[in-house]
């Protein structure tokens, strides 16, 4: 299978801080690919200098095929983090602005921006200004304007960041029926939504590949299901039993919970409660999560560096 970004040893650095330190990663055409990391994981560096179809400082980068030249923004759609729209501007002419910075013009391109308003479920709402739109509407504009001229390559970083379950389903469900045969490459921290939508995804962390694969592969490692136990208060000595009981390298604590991995829960738990029940305030059990998986590489790439 070919790809449409081929990224090897890529080096990048912010004065002192390497933003990526050896960035290698294979993205192939047609799949929707997720790049997941916490922030300064490096995700967006790397989304950036693909949007910018910039040569990296190290390392070697392919982009559709090509080495990053100027001309290949206009085969590559991007919606940033932040929403690049005027909201002066109503959507109608953002989109019909946007369309000039890619040489469109005519009937066809007022055609393609009016499709992209209703698809997009903003039709009713294209003569208003953008500032009286709701946050997940922008997100929607932005994803609109990233399809515009039929890229080759959308790049989404974070597009869901602040939107509600109902606006996040929409925006992905037209993205889908309007991408075509395009790439897509999302980077995000929301390990949900890239469960979900995504074919292939990567872990990122500081500036580095950790791990790459699809969803269902990366999970298949892991112990089958997961428990997750909340604390009255975290006390290293009750952390200390529960580690104890559920073995070395199971435990990570995660959001003011433990997550304990395991293959048979239904024995585990009895014996959590044996050794820390009157401080469990609640416990549930879940199927293993690309949450867990992503947790699980981490984990280990700290304790190798250690």
């Amino acid at each position: 299978m070919s790809s449409a970004i081929e990224a090897r040893d890529v080096r990048r650095s912010y004065g002192e801080r390497a933003a990526l330190d050896g960035f290698t990663l294979d993205v192939p055409t047609g799949s929707v690919f997720g790049v997941l990391g916490p922030n300064g994981s490096g995700k967006s560096t790397f989304v950036a200098l693909v949007a910018g179809a910039e040569r990296p400082p190290g390392g070697r980068l392919t982009i559709l095929g090509e080495v990053p030249h100027p001309r290949l923004r206009a085969r590559v759609g991007t919606v940033f983090q932040e929403n690049a729209s005027d909201p002066l501007m109503s959507p109608r002419e953002y989109l019909l602005f946007a369309a000039t910075l890619f040489g469109m013009g005519g009937a066809a391109t007022r055609r393609r921006a009016e499709e992209l308003l209703e698809r997009f479920g903003l039709a009713s709402r294209a003569k208003d200004p953008i500032s009286t739109l709701s946050g997940g509407m922008r997100r929607r504009l932005e994803a609109a304007r990233a399809l515009l001229h039929r890229p080759e390559l959308l790049l989404l970083d974070e597009p869901t960041t602040g939107v509600d379950p109902e606006e996040r389903r929409l925006l992905w469900e037209t993205v889908r029926a309007e991408r075509g045969g395009a790439t897509v490459l999302l980077a995000t921290n929301d390990l949900h939504e890239a469960d979900e939508v995504c074919d292939l995804v990567a872990f990122v962390e500081a500036g580095r590949v950790v791990a790459s694969g699809a969803p269902a592969e990366l999970k298949r490692d892991l112990r089958r299901q997961t428990v997750r136990v909340e604390l009255t208060e975290a006390d290293p000595g009750i952390v200390e039993r529960i580690a104890a009981e559920a073995g070395p390298g199971r435990v990570t604590a995660l959001d003011g919970e433990l997550v304990v991995m395991t293959d048979d829960a239904a024995a585990l738990v009895p014996r959590l409660f044996a050794a820390a029940g009157p401080a469990i305030r609640g416990l549930r059990i879940e199927d293993a999560s690309l949450e867990d998986a992503y947790f699980q590489y981490i984990q280990r790439r700290a304790e190798a560096v250690r």
